[in-house]
């Protein structure tokens, strides 16, 4: 039996913390779960996972379906989209079987890449190869989690783009279905030698500009992390952006502010997935509303600078070891006294 490969290329960037990540995890269960009630594709389809953050790496190789479980998604700052890119030829080369004079190979692979944010490499080297060498072999589809993708350069990838907003309830299960139910129509083609496979068409009204200079942060959210000071195990604080419009009758401005969404553990690969080749990255707390607890034990505050510029986590004020330099910090009731707020270092998202 000739095989159908499903790559799923995932983002698992900073901005992905919180219910973008867990509806990925989610979704990809319950599509497994449709896919192992249908003869066809227990038959056909094989699923690789490749995550991408500041780097891109397989997460799950390519695998029978009914031998599939769903991974942890990792979590990194960055979003690589030309690593991502580098990482899927890399699995076609690998993995995906050729054909030859004396054997048919694999079916052409279906790609699903999701995304919520523009990419913080150049991708373009790598987009460019993928179309010399790659693109007439694959389905790919790139799906934008929100409006705040980078579409003219998921155009460059492939023309089928759409947009995943989650504007009411049940929206997600339905797009859940949708993937599900195009990876069973294919799977039921192939049982019968044909190799034809129909898209939705997608509304391309949903298109952005592009920028011309290449973004090192994602400016839809910013990321801050920090350490537990009392189990010294990371964080990651999310703030998204709200913008909102001031107007006189002569004139109008957007003033850009960022609201606190969440304080969520990390893990300590965080940093192996992040790309830490920019550095320097800095917001002023003045643009920051809210402030967490920590997500470990619970102290009052999760936003407390060391003088090593690394956010701690502090219950009240005295003294503190900081997790990160190890030295002992003291904190009084307002450390804080510029009205102006001050300079912290943040995530690239």
């Amino acid at each position: 039996m000739r095989r159908l490969p499903v790559f799923f290329v995932l983002d698992c960037s900073e901005s992905m913390v919180g219910e973008n990540l867990k509806k990925m995890e989610d979704g990809l269960q319950s599509i497994i779960k449709i896919l192992r009630s249908d003869p066809h594709s227990l038959e056909s389809v094989y699923i690789s996972i490749i995550a991408f953050a500041g780097i891109a790496k397989t997460i799950v190789p390519l695998v029978e379906v009914v031998s599939f479980y769903p991974p942890k998604l990792p979590l990194g700052g960055g979003t690589s989209l030309g690593a991502a890119l580098d990482a899927l030829m890399l699995e076609f080369d690998k993995s995906v079987v050729k054909t030859t004079p004396d054997m048919k190979g694999d079916w052409k692979p279906i790609v699903y890449l999701f995304t919520d944010g523009r990419p913080t490499d150049n991708p373009l080297p790598a987009v460019h190869r993928w179309h010399d060498n790659y693109a007439h072999k694959a389905n790919l589809i790139a799906v934008s989690l929100g409006n705040d993708a980078d579409f003219p350069m998921l155009k460059k990838i492939t023309d089928n783009v759409i947009v995943f907003e989650d504007t009411k309830d049940g929206d997600f299960k339905k797009f859940v279905n949708w993937i599900s139910a195009s990876v069973l129509a294919q799977s039921k083609s192939v049982s019968k030698n044909i190799e034809n496979i129909d898209f939705p068409v997608f509304d391309e009204s949903v298109m952005k500009i592009i920028k011309e200079s290449q973004p090192i942060a994602d400016e839809a959210c910013v990321t801050l992390v920090g350490r537990c000071q009392k189990t010294r195990k990371p964080y990651i604080m999310k703030y998204d952006r709200d913008i909102k419009s001031v107007a006189t009758r002569d004139f109008k401005i957007d003033i850009s502010n960022y609201h606190l969404a969440g304080c969520y553990p990390l893990e300590e690969d965080y940093f192996a997935w992040s790309d830490n080749n920019i550095q320097d990255l800095k917001i002023n707390t003045s643009s920051l509303i809210g402030s967490p607890g920590c997500p470990h034990c619970g102290n009052f505050t999760a936003f407390a600078v060391c003088g090593c510029s690394k956010l701690l986590c502090i219950n009240k004020p005295g003294e503190a070891i900081c997790p990160w330099c190890k030295n002992t910090v003291s904190f009084g009731v307002d450390s804080s006294s510029d009205e102006g707020g001050f300079d912290v270092d943040r995530g690239r998202g």
